[in-house]
């Protein structure tokens, strides 16, 4: 299903694709609250009625547009636009087969009037209209050389593929490596403390709160590499989905990552040639917990990872540790986080 961001005061909302996350259609609901501009003129708005006749005026020539009988709708299409008319029950007739009569006008002399407009990727074929048709506008293509969405494959304890561009990052690689392959980070932050020291407290090595390690964090990615402050090697990667409700919504972009778990006997080594192959077991951004938790078992009891009731507003998630591995789940079972590390033990 679509992702929505609805607008009542402005009588718009934006429908996204649900696994890209890119912005499919644009549907305004309320030509009266919205006042929109086309070269010099105006359309919609509280004082200005979109009639049939305007419209066609403003638009110039198209092609006849399709009756949807069962909801007394007629529909004018424009490249990557559209605008819907209601039609009143007694006059239904008057928009069956006339499709060399535009402007369509009623035998009374009055004209339809516009209630909603659908704005979407030119190169869509066939109309965008009420209904079901509102399903075949598709998100335009990505430039050439596009990075967005790519891939991302991972090997337990072993490294990250970039299927885009070929880049590998294994676990101890330098700052160095990173930039050779990805490039400037969008930022660096610094790890002040490590809020779980307090769990190692059987570790006969004597730790301290107080913490050198770093971030890279790759927002257009959705990565963070995490580095150790002494020996400046990498010790985590953190993928992010980006899911609606967490509060790093709309900081990182979607990482369509997939995570290759070995069969549970540790018997199966994952070469790179497994990547492709599709019945391997693995973990992807669109997983649900359950589906997890059928690869990898029961993830025990959860820490509570909280920012907060007034920064989230959607409360706490829940953060499942495993060999090599630990899940952030929201608790609508999606997952916000996954943690890729190298196990001790």
């Amino acid at each position: 299903m679509d992702l929505v961001l609805n607008f009542p005061e402005h009588g718009f909302h934006l429908r996204f694709e649900s696994q890209s996350q890119r912005l499919r259609l644009i549907e305004v609901y309320d030509v009266q609250r919205l006042h929109m501009r086309y070269a010099t003129s105006s359309i919609g708005g509280p004082n200005i009625t979109a009639t049939f006749v305007a419209v066609y005026a403003l638009f110039g020539p198209t092609f006849p547009g399709t009756f949807n009988m069962k909801r007394c709708v007629y529909t004018l299409f424009y490249p990557g636009l559209s605008f819907a008319f209601p039609i009143p029950v007694q006059y239904t007739e008057c928009c069956q087969h006339r499709e060399a009569e535009l402007p369509l006008e009623f035998p009374d002399g009055t004209t339809p009037v516009m209630s909603r407009i659908c704005i979407y990727d030119s190169a869509v074929g066939g109309g965008v209209g009420v209904g079901a048709p509102l399903k075949i506008a598709l998100p335009p293509q990505l430039p050439v050389g596009s990075f967005y969405m790519e891939e991302v494959h991972a090997k337990l304890a072993e490294e990250l593929w970039f299927t885009g561009g070929g880049q590998h990052l294994l676990f101890g690689a330098s700052p160095q490596d990173v930039w050779a392959e990805l490039g400037r980070p969008c930022g660096i932050h610094q790890k002040q403390v490590d809020p779980m020291v307090i769990h190692s407290a059987s570790d006969p090595k004597p730790r301290t709160a107080l913490c050198g390690d770093y971030f890279y964090n790759y927002f257009t990615r959705g990565i963070d590499i995490l580095f150790d402050g002494q020996t400046h090697r990498i010790k985590k990667f953190v993928l992010h989905t980006n899911f609606p409700g967490h509060t790093d919504f709309n900081c990182y972009i979607k990482c369509n990552f997939i995570i290759y778990v070995p069969p549970s006997d540790g018997g199966e080594e994952l070469d790179k040639a497994a990547y492709a192959d599709g019945n391997q077991r693995r973990i992807t951004a669109n997983t649900k917990w359950s589906e997890v938790q059928g690869l990898l078992g029961d993830g025990g009891r959860a820490a509570i990872q909280t920012q907060g009731s007034v920064s989230n507003p959607f409360g706490p998630t829940f953060v499942y540790g495993y060999r090599n591995i630990a899940l952030e789940v929201m608790k609508n079972g999606h997952i916000a986080t996954v943690t890729l590390f190298q196990s001790t033990m």
